[in-house]
C-alpha cells in the first residue's frame, strides 16, 4: 500500500513539472506576445508594409544576419490600409542610417517571418520614433503559386486558340518568320 502511495505521488509531481515546462516554454514563443523575460532597452521605429504575411510580435530585426533587435507590435494604419509594424532596436546599433530599407524575409523555406534590414547611405541615423521609408512587403507562397498556375494556363489556352484559329483558315500554326524583306529565309542583299 505504501508503495502505490509513493507512487501515484511520484507520477503526480512529473505531470505538474511537464505542465509548468510547457506553461514555460509556450511564453517564450515570440507568436504568444507574453513573456518572463524583461524587455529590454533600445529606440523604437516603425515601418508600413503592403502585406506582413505571418509575421509575429517578437520575431527577429537583423541586419547582415545579426541580430539587432525584435518586432514589438503589429497593427493596421486605417488611412493606408497598410500594416505598421513597430521595431524596437537594441541601443547598440544607434548608428543605421535613416534611409535604411526594412524587408520581410523567411527563415528557410517554410519558416518562420522575420524582419532584414539594409542599409542605406545617408549621414543621418534612425532614432527613436523614426520611421523607415522604404520596405518590402512579405513573398506570399500561396500568391506565387496561385500566379504561377494562372500564368500556365493562359498560355495553354492561348496556344490552344492560335492552332484552331490557323486549322479553320486552312493555314499551318503560326511561326515567326525570321526572314527578310520578302520573307524568304535570307536577308535582302545590298548592291555597291
Amino acid at each position: 500500500m505504501r508503495a502505490n502511495r509513493t507512487l501515484e505521488i511520484g507520477t503526480g509531481l512529473f505531470v505538474l513539472l511537464g505542465f509548468a515546462a510547457l506553461l514555460f516554454l509556450t511564453t517564450q514563443l515570440p507568436s504568444s506576445g507574453l513573456r518572463l523575460s524583461q524587455t529590454k532597452a533600445g529606440y523604437h521605429v516603425t515601418a508600413a508594409f503592403d502585406n506582413v504575411g505571418d509575421l509575429k510580435t517578437g520575431s527577429p530585426v537583423t541586419m547582415a544576419g545579426v541580430r539587432i533587435g525584435e518586432v514589438d507590435g503589429i497593427r493596421i494604419d486605417q488611412r493606408q490600409f497598410k500594416a505598421v509594424v513597430s521595431l524596437r532596436i537594441d541601443q547598440l546599433y544607434s548608428q543605421i542610417p535613416d534611409d535604411s530599407d526594412a524587408s520581410i524575409q523567411t527563415q528557410g523555406l517554410l519558416g518562420g517571418k522575420y524582419i532584414g534590414i539594409g542599409p542605406g547611405g545617408s549621414e543621418t541615423y534612425l532614432k527613436n520614433g523614426s520611421t523607415i521609408e522604404f520596405t518590402q512587403s512579405a513573398l506570399v507562397l500561396e500568391s506565387l503559386i496561385n500566379k504561377l498556375f494562372s500564368s500556365i494556363a493562359n498560355k495553354g489556352s492561348e496556344s490552344g486558340s492560335n492552332d484552331k484559329d490557323s486549322a479553320a483558315q486552312g493555314k499551318e500554326p503560326s511561326t515567326t518568320d525570321h526572314g527578310g524583306a520578302a520573307g524568304k529565309g535570307t536577308p535582302k542583299e545590298t548592291s555597291k
